[in-house]
């Protein structure tokens, strides 16, 4: 297959589902004492044409790559909000590929601060490219 015989403009979405990263984020005091367990889904969105026809890693977004950023960010900086978290994390991975037009973050905090039986509570957040 020859990139002639991809259609142009042809999308595709890398998904990352459920990466486990520690993290300080929070309002409460003891939420900022230590790392706690965060979950996180990245979908993004691309166009995929070059990469369908050439089968080269070159043509697309490296997913490890992504997932490392992901996590390094989680890991690495420390919000009150999980809404300004993700921003952040959508914003970095917006910044570092410019191949990723759209970008949707999932973001749980696995063991919440509330007294309900909860799996997790999170937000989402969508960037796109332009302005």
């Amino acid at each position: 297959m020859t990139v002639a015989d991809v259609p142009a403009g042809m999308t595709g979405r890398i998904e990352i589902r459920d990466l486990r990263a520690l993290g300080v984020h929070g309002v409460q005091p003891f939420e900022r004492a230590q790392r706690q367990p965060f979950s996180v889904d990245v979908d993004a969105w691309l166009d995929v044409a070059a990469a369908s026809a050439s089968d080269a890693l070159a043509d697309t977004v490296d997913y490890g790559a992504l997932a490392t950023l992901v996590a390094n960010v989680v890991h690495e900086t420390s919000f009150s909000l999980l809404e300004a978290l993700a921003a952040e994390i959508a914003r970095r991975i917006v910044d570092a590929h410019p191949r990723i037009e759209r970008v949707g973050v999932t973001l749980r905090k696995v063991r919440p601060p509330v007294e309900l039986d909860v799996g997790s509570l999170g937000v989402h957040v969508v960037r796109d490219r332009r302005p």
